[in-house]
C-alpha cells in the first residue's frame, strides 16, 4: 500500500472516531455506555473468531 494511501486511511479512522464520539455524545447518552457497547462488541467478535 502506497504511504499516501494509508496515510489517507489513518486520517480516515480518526475522523470518524471522532465523529461517531461526537453523535453519540450529543445524543445525550453517556460516554461510559458507548465505551461498554464497544467492550461488549469486542467481546462478541473474539467468541466469534476463536479458533480451537
Amino acid at each position: 500500500m502506497p504511504l499516501p494511501h494509508f496515510l489517507l486511511l489513518i486520517v480516515f479512522v480518526i475522523v470518524m472516531a471522532g465523529v461517531t464520539i461526537w453523535a453519540f455524545a450529543s445524543s445525550g447518552m453517556p460516554i461510559a455506555t458507548l465505551g461498554l457497547m464497544a467492550l461488549i462488541a469486542a467481546g462478541v467478535m473474539r467468541l466469534m473468531a476463536r479458533v480451537e
